[in-house]
């Protein structure tokens, strides 16, 4: 008897139809690639300090001396989260009219208790100027990304469970709904822990999107077109998506305006579902054998090729052998010392990379040089490096290639310490270079786990280390956060 590859070998490997299903799934990685990393203007820290309010009759030399000067990262700026106490100064400058005949910096410092002034130079509004998550707050800015990483850790249990039971189709449609639905009501959010909850829906949306995309092309596509698919198809995509972020963002420097337009690309996905059927792969395992090969006949009609006439008796044998399997649990993963060894270094592993690339991704801001075009440079970096992938996975062995991308990205991220602060344009340039590697590991992971395990547990093998990858998600903000206070 033959298996479903077999049966649909008829259709050929890279006909009209395969086309439209390789162009469409990708396409709909798209928003993906600008959601999730949106948080990197949406949540951008304006030039702040102190407010001092204007009823306190201050001379302007004296109000240019009400912030303390401190030394932070090697210059000296005027401090963002103290003042100095505003009763002092204002009994001081009734006594001496000049400021320069007093000692300032003996004066008792307070905190922002009137809130903060922000610069506009870059943002119009963010929600740290809204909220003022600033100082005390600042580790609130993070947390919002870390709930979105929530969402997609909870997605990532959910999607598999969803789309085996519901269809891919009405998954993957109905979570680019949520994405992009739970988008536009992010823009009503009257405060942040409100903006909080919805992010987690985002993220939801965004990886189960990500996931039962990719499943459905892996089901349609034959094996060699799969590869490219899931390494370069998807991926660039998602790339293309990220790179359209700053150029959005350079226009649209208030945050709910920005997400209004990222979230308006939703309205060209609507079309999208006259074009996407159903996966015939799905439909057998539900004994719905005459719509899968319905789809299968107006696939070959698309491709020029005339279906076997024994097409509709093989189908139904295949889903009298999809009865008869047998069904693995995560303990599977896990049988023997081999299988045990190879789940904890591929659960580390996963997890590593997943903070190592979004904590670079994220922290795009805290480099040398214009956020737009540090955050530009980052997502056009991804697209070399999923080319990298495939070409690796093509000549090397998957061992190198993946151990090869690691030791290369960590010791370019190595020497950054050691570059003088006076160089700060050939440290951005290693950053970027440790993307690459990052990036190119990341992509190569997926194909090498998919081979550890035997077909059995592969789809689950792969799916709970993905999983177990958005905990390096998690903790990623707080990775830019670092860099924005170390």
């Amino acid at each position: 008897m033959r298996d479903y590859d077999e049966i649909t070998a008829f259709l050929g490997e890279w006909g009209p139809f395969q086309k439209i299903i390789f162009f469409l799934l990708s396409l709909s990685i798209f928003p993906n690639g600008f959601c999730g990393m949106s948080i990197v203007f949406v949540g951008g820290i304006p030039e702040h300090r102190c407010f001092v309010p204007g009823n306190l009759n201050l001379s302007e030399a004296w109000m240019n001396r009400t912030i303390p000067l401190e030394q932070a990262k090697g210059k000296l700026q005027y401090s963002k989260c103290r003042r100095y106490r505003l009763d002092v100064i204002r009994n001081l400058s009734e006594i001496f009219p000049d400021p320069d005949s007093v000692n300032i910096s003996e004066v008792e410092q307070e905190p922002c208790l009137d809130g903060w002034v922000y610069s506009k130079d870059q943002y119009m509004s963010t929600i740290v100027s809204e909220w003022d998550l600033v100082c005390d707050d600042d580790w609130k800015g993070p947390f919002v990304m870390s709930v979105f990483f929530m969402g997609v850790l909870v997605g990532s249990l959910c999607c598999g469970q969803l789309s085996d039971r519901f269809g891919r189709k009405i998954v993957l449609f109905g979570t680019m709904a949520t994405q992009i639905g739970f988008s536009i009501v992010q823009l009503l959010s009257p405060n942040w822990e409100i903006f909080c909850l919805l992010n987690f829906f985002v993220g939801f949306g965004q990886i189960s999107n990500y996931v039962t995309a990719f499943v459905l092309g892996s089901e349609f596509l034959r094996k060699k077109v799969r590869i490219i698919f899931g390494t370069v198809g998807i991926c660039i995509f998602f790339a293309i998506g990220y790179m359209a972020l700053p150029l959005i963002a350079y226009f649209a420097r208030s945050w709910r305006i920005l997400l209004f337009i990222l979230s308006l690309s939703g309205l060209m996905y609507i079309p999208m579902w006259w074009f996407i059927p159903e996966s015939p792969r799905w439909l057998l395992t539900k004994g719905r054998v005459q719509e899968a090969e319905a789809i299968l006949q107006h696939a070959a009609k698309k491709n020029g090729v005339n279906p076997p006439m024994t097409l509709i008796n093989e189908l139904k044998l295949e889903v009298m052998e999809n009865e008869k399997k047998q069904h693995f649990s995560v303990i599977d993963m896990f049988r023997n010392r081999s299988m045990q060894a190879i789940g904890v270094i591929s659960l580390l592993v996963w997890m590593i990379t997943s903070a190592g690339y979004f904590g670079l991704s994220l922290n795009t801001p805290n480099l040398h040089g214009d956020d737009y075009l540090n955050c530009f440079f980052s997502a056009v970096i991804e697209v070399p490096a999923y080319i990298a992938a495939w070409l690796f996975l093509q000549r090397f062995s998957r061992r190198f290639s993946l151990s090869g991308s690691f030791f290369m990205g960590g010791g370019v991220l190595f020497f950054i310490r050691l570059i003088p602060s006076n160089l700060p344009t050939l440290s951005t340039a290693l950053v970027m270079i440790g993307k690459f590697c990052t990036t190119t590991a990341f992509s190569v992971l997926y194909v090498y786990t998919t081979e550890l395990y035997p077909t059995t547990i592969r789809n689950l093998s792969v799916g709970v280390c993905s999983m177990f990858s958005r905990l390096g998600s998690i903790i990623s903000p707080y990775i830019f956060y670092l860099g924005s206070v170390v």
